[in-house]
C-alpha cells in the first residue's frame, strides 16, 4: 500500500460525512468505456463508426429528428446489461454501511452503485434503468427496452415513443436532484473525486459548493481542480478506494 493510499485511509478514518463525486472512469473497470480517453467514445476509434459526433448523437434534437438513428448508437454505446460492479462501487457501498459515506454524486447512467448497495445515489445525468412514454408517461425496465434493440424506435402500447430518463446534450439537469448533490457537498466534510476529468459543466461546477478542508482527487489524468486538492492519487479508482477501505 502506497503513502497516498494510507493518508486517504487516515482522511475516510477521521471523516463521517464524505460525499464521493465520480464520472465515467468510476466505470471503466466495469468494461464501460468512458468519454475522453483514447478508448472512449470521443476517440478516434470509437468515433469513426458514426457519421456525427457523440454529443450530436446524443443530443435532444438528434432524438427528435433522427429517433431511429438515435436508439442504434444508444443501445450500441450507453447501454451495458451485462456490467457488474467493480471494486471501486462495491468500497464506496461499504463505506455507506459504515454510516462515513453521506452520498454518492454520479455522472454515470449505468446503476452501478446501486447494483453494489449503495442506497443515497443522485444520478446527475438520470439511469439507463429508467424509461418513459413521452406521450402517456408509462414507465418502462431496461429489459423491456432492450427488447426492441434492433428493432428500431421503442414504442408505447399508447403508440408514444419510450425515451431513456437520461440527461441528454441540450436538456436541463434535473433541479431536485441538483439541490440534493448540493446539500449534501455543503454538509460534506471530506469530499472524494474520481474517474472524471472535471470538464463537463454544470455537474463538475457542483465542486464550488464543498468548503471543507479536504479534497481528495483519484484520477489517472490530470484535471483543474488538481491544484487546489489537498491529495492527488494518479491510479486505478478500484484499487485506490478498496485497499483505502479495507485498510479502516
Amino acid at each position: 500500500m502506497t503513502e497516498e493510499i494510507k493518508r486517504l485511509s487516515n482522511l475516510i478514518q477521521s471523516s463521517s460525512r464524505i460525499v464521493f463525486f465520480g464520472g465515467a472512469g468510476v466505470s471503466t473497470e466495469s468494461q464501460i468505456p468512458d468519454f475522453r480517453s483514447d478508448e472512449g467514445l470521443y476517440g478516434d476509434k470509437q468515433a469513426k463508426q458514426y457519421p456525427y459526433p457523440p454529443e450530436t448523437m446524443l443530443s435532444h434534437s438528434f432524438f427528435k429528428k433522427h429517433t431511429e438513428q438515435f436508439f442504434e448508437y444508444y443501445f450500441d454505446k450507453m447501454v451495458y446489461p451485462e456490467a457488474k460492479p467493480n471494486p471501486a462501487h462495491l468500497a464506496l457501498a461499504k463505506l455507506e454501511q459504515m454510516g462515513k459515506l453521506s452520498a454518492v454524486i454520479t455522472q454515470n447512467i449505468d446503476g452501478l452503485h446501486q447494483m453494489a448497495g449503495s442506497r443515497r445515489v443522485c444520478e446527475l445525468h438520470g439511469s439507463v434503468h429508467r424509461n418513459f412514454c413521452i406521450n402517456c408517461g408509462k414507465k418502462y425496465t431496461l429489459k423491456e427496452m432492450l427488447a426492441f434493440e434492433g428493432k428500431g424506435v421503442p414504442t408505447c402500447s399508447c403508440g408514444g415513443i419510450i425515451k431513456p430518463d437520461v440527461v441528454l446534450y441540450e436538456e436541463a439537469l434535473d433541479n431536485d436532484v441538483m439541490a440534493g448533490a448540493i446539500s449534501y457537498i455543503m454538509a460534506a466534510d471530506l469530499m472524494i473525486v474520481g474517474g472524471t476529468s472535471l470538464a463537463v459543466y454544470p455537474a463538475a461546477g457542483l465542486l464550488q459548493y464543498y468548503s471543507g478542508k479536504e479534497l481528495v482527487l483519484i484520477n489517472q489524468t490530470p484535471t483543474s481542480y488538481d491544484r487546489r486538492a489537498s491529495l492527488v492519487i494518479r491510479d486505478k479508482i478500484g484499487e485506490v478506494l478498496s485497499q483505502a477501505v479495507d485498510n479502516l
